[in-house]
C-alpha cells in the first residue's frame, strides 16, 4: 500500500508505538485520524492529526470511532488496531484484570475488524495492521495475560489474512520485542535489547508498502519461533531457564 492520499485510524496514538506511526503516516502523506483514552488529544494536535476519544476495550467506543471518520473523511483505507496493555499477571490474577486485558489486548482486534469490514468490503479493498507483540509467538515471562492475548491477536490476523484475502482486503501483523517505550521501563530484560520507536516504524512501513504480514523488529524472533514449533520441549526449558535468571536479577538473589 501506497500511504500517500490514504485515511488512516490508529489507536493507541498518544505515546509510544502509536504516536510513533501516526507521525510517520502523516509524514508520508496520509490524513490520520489519532484516537487514544480523553486527554490525548494534545499529541494528536501537535503533529497534525485529527484526535478521536475512545476507550477501545468497550465495542461501543470502537464502533462510534469508526462510524465517526466515516462520516467526516468518507472513507477508511487503513486501520491500526494498535492500543494495548502489559501487566504481571498469573491464574490467581483478579478476573476484572483477566477480563480487561482480553478486551484490550484481543477484542478490541475483533470489534474493529467487525465494524470496519463492511465499509472495506463494499469498496473492495482496505487493510488492518494489528499490533500484537513478540509474546504472541513466545512467550512473555511475567504476564500470562499479555501471552495469552497477544497469541490470540497473532491468530485473529492470520484467519483475516486467509479468509479476505480474494476480497481486496490485507493484513499484517506487528510483534515487536523490546521498544524503547513507557510499557517496557519495568522491563530491564528488555530494555537492554530495545529499539527506538523510530526503527520499528521504518520497519512498519517498509511492510505495508510490501503488503507483508508478519512484522518482527528483532532477527532473534522468527528463528526463536521456528525452534519452539521444532522442539517444545526444549524450547519451554530453555524459556523455564530465562526467566528464572530474569526472576533472580529482580531479587538479587541466585536463580532457584
Amino acid at each position: 500500500m501506497i500511504l500517500r492520499g490514504r485515511v488512516v485510524v490508529v489507536t493507541g496514538a498518544a505515546r509510544g508505538i502509536g504516536l510513533g506511526l501516526a507521525t510517520r503516516f502523516i509524514a508520508e502523506g496520509a490524513t490520520v485520524i489519532a484516537s487514544d483514552l480523553p486527554g490525548g488529544d494534545a499529541a494528536a494536535t501537535a503533529i497534525g492529526a485529527r484526535f478521536v476519544s475512545a476507550d477501545i476495550g468497550r465495542e461501543a467506543d470502537i464502533a462510534a470511532l469508526v462510524a465517526d471518520v466515516l462520516a467526516q473523511e468518507g472513507r477508511i483505507d487503513l486501520f491500526c488496531s494498535n492500543a494495548g496493555i502489559a501487566g504481571i499477571t498469573d491464574p490467581m490474577t483478579d478476573e476484572a484484570e483477566w477480563q480487561r486485558t482480553i478486551a484490550i489486548n484481543q477484542m478490541s482486534h475483533v470489534w474493529a475488524a467487525r465494524h470496519v469490514l463492511p465499509h472495506m468490503l463494499a469498496r473492495g479493498e482496505g487493510y488492518l495492521l494489528n499490533t500484537a507483540s513478540a509474546a504472541g509467538l513466545l512467550v512473555e515471562h511475567f504476564g500470562a495475560a499479555y501471552t495469552m492475548t497477544k497469541h490470540a491477536a497473532v491468530g485473529f490476523a492470520e484467519w483475516l489474512a486467509v479468509a479476505y484475502r480474494d476480497r481486496g482486503i490485507r493484513v499484517s501483523v506487528l510483534c515487536p520485542e523490546g521498544v524503547l517505550t513507557r510499557m517496557t521501563e519495568q522491563a530491564d530484560y528488555l530494555r537492554r535489547t530495545a529499539i527506538p520507536v523510530e526503527t520499528l516504524v521504518d520497519r512498519t512501513i517498509e511492510a505495508i508498502r510490501d503488503e507483508r504480514f508478519m512484522i518482527t523488529t528483532h532477527p532473534r524472533t522468527l528463528p526463536i519461533a521456528q525452534a519452539r514449533v521444532a522442539d517444545f520441549d526444549h524450547y519451554l526449558g530453555r524459556m523455564a531457564d530465562q526467566r528464572a535468571i530474569v526472576m533472580a536479577a529482580r531479587s538479587g538473589g541466585p536463580p532457584p
